[in-house]
């Protein structure tokens, strides 16, 4: 089979789905319209669930070193900011980075590990054959034909890749169109300034070069009209209408609107064509989750494409994309539209449905976590095959540090799978299970949440979820269930 891929759209999501298909083995062009990358940051922030994704293949460091760390984040701009320090996480916080930086450092990820990208190219149109696809695309010399295994649309809400396969993208139009502004403030507000009431929301969020971003909605934008292109003067007004003044705003950067139009693709995957990020799912812009769940996307495809393509899993692991990853954007979306309700909210009842949920989030802990996991990605959790599963399965695997001062994000690979014995015998019960796409690795636990408590192994997916937990005391046995998990997810050992 062809072993070479197609990404179109280098933006973050593309650019680690990239560097996660070299780093399985596999040969990647990423092709992008841009010349030069967007200076305009749509996205802000990095959420904890990511910079795991980014640790799990050592790229988290210079993240860390640039990004701003902000131990909370809002669900619908509610008074009450949901609290992210108790999560179970090495990264209990949220990064605010600019995505062009974000993106830069992606790029620069991907290059180290051997994509090739294209700028100042598009994807044009496509054609599938049986054994592949080939990829039309126009760049400076002209047009000319990528022939792939498959063709990956990154590519955004107005995606070439998904017109030309035919997927669908059912959705609804936007009723809201919200404000942004990147521009200079002689009287900034301070750090964390959020406003609700009556007359509209407004954020501020300080970036780089004193610069500062403000975000809202007023009850005016509340249309399906499209009223122009957003003026400095209009901005103006909306702000001195629900701040009751202007910040001393001059000299903008960027002024745009942004809509509450919410769409998900009906195939995720179709024939040699996949879809990820804003290319699967459009939604208004909430809680800063939409590069997240894209990068996600990414992480998910990755290692199973790869996977397929180097032989060591069966095809029908590429099935799991849609069936895992669907649902996650069905997600995205409800949770989206729940915020936009709060976030425009501006009747008498719906700021009293404020009030009442910013104090059920500051008096009920459980409240606070559940939607902090479910907006930073730590709830993600992929239902395993088998009803009889352990309860661990599906879910991601936490951190867990080792005696040998390494910790479990660095065991991770995307080549494969990795099994690990946490039995803590000399000689583990898995010396005979080696197999293509397979590591195992024993080490001893220095602590572990109380779910763990009985684990003595577990077959660790690429992206850090668990495919198998076993607990059973007799090594035999715990032997013979792992090689049963490990014919599960990647076949025969015969057939590997």
């Amino acid at each position: 089979m062809e072993q070479h891929v197609v990404i179109a759209g280098g933006g973050p999501v593309g650019l680690w789905l990239a560097a996660e298909l070299r780093l399985g083995g596999v040969s990647v062009t990423v092709i992008e319209e841009r010349l030069e990358r967007d200076r305009r940051s749509k996205a802000l922030t990095i959420h904890p669930r990511t910079i795991e994704i980014l640790a799990s293949r050592g790229a988290h460091q210079p993240f860390l070193a640039e990004g701003l760390p902000i131990p909370g984040g809002h669900f619908g701009l509610l008074d009450e900011r949901l609290d992210f320090r108790e999560l179970d996480t090495p990264f209990p916080y949220t990064l605010a980075l600019p995505q062009a930086r974000t993106e830069e450092l992606l790029e620069r990820h991907a290059l180290a590990v051997g994509a090739d990208i294209r700028r100042g190219h598009r994807v044009t149109d496509l054609t599938e054959q049986p054994d592949a696809v080939t990829v039309q695309v126009h760049g400076p010399d002209g047009a000319y034909d990528i022939r792939a295994a498959y063709v990956v649309g990154c590519d955004g809400t107005h995606s070439t890749v998904r017109q030309a396969a035919g997927i669908d993208f059912p959705g609804s139009p936007s009723t809201v169109l919200g404000f942004l502004a990147d521009l200079t403030l002689d009287s900034p507000p301070p750090p964390g300034f959020s406003l609700f009431n009556e007359a509209g929301t407004l954020m501020s969020a300080p970036m780089a070069g004193g610069v500062f971003r403000l975000v809202g909605v007023t009850p005016d934008d509340l249309t399906t009209t499209w009223p122009g292109d957003l003026t400095l003067d209009e901005l103006r007004a909306k702000v001195v209408a629900v701040a009751g003044q202007d910040f001393g705003m001059r000299d903008p950067v960027w002024l745009s609107r942004f809509g509450n139009a919410s769409r998900l693709a009906a195939q995720y995957l179709k024939g040699r064509v996949l879809l990820a990020g804003d290319a699967a799912h459009q939604h208004f812009p909430a809680g800063g989750v939409g590069m997240n769940v894209g990068l996600q996307d990414a992480h998910n495809l990755g290692w199973k494409l790869a996977a397929t393509l180097r032989g060591w899993a069966p095809e029908c692991l590429l099935d799991t994309y849609h069936a895992e990853r669907h649902l996650v954007g069905a997600d995205l979306i409800e949770g989206s539209r729940a915020q936009t309700a709060l976030m425009t909210g501006f009747s008498p009842e719906g700021i009293n449905l404020r009030t009442l949920l910013s104090r059920i989030i500051a008096t009920h802990p459980a409240v606070n976590r559940t939607l902090a996991e479910r907006l930073t990605g730590l709830a993600v959790s992929y239902s395993p095959a088998a009803p009889s599963a352990h309860p661990l399965t599906g879910t991601r695997a936490p951190d867990l540090p080792f005696t040998d001062g390494t910790s479990l994000f660095a065991v991770l690979r995307t080549d494969g799978y990795v099994l690990l014995d946490l039995t803590g015998t000399a000689s583990g019960p898995f010396q005979d299970l080696a197999r293509p796409g397979l590591t195992v690795n024993s080490r001893s636990v220095v602590e572990c949440p109380d779910d763990w408590l009985s684990v003595r192994a577990v077959l660790l997916r690429p992206d850090g979820h668990l495919a198998w937990a076993g607990t059973t005391p007799d090594d035999a046995e715990l032997a013979a269930a792992a090689d049963q998990a490990l014919t599960a997810t990647q076949g025969h050992r015969d057939d590997a």
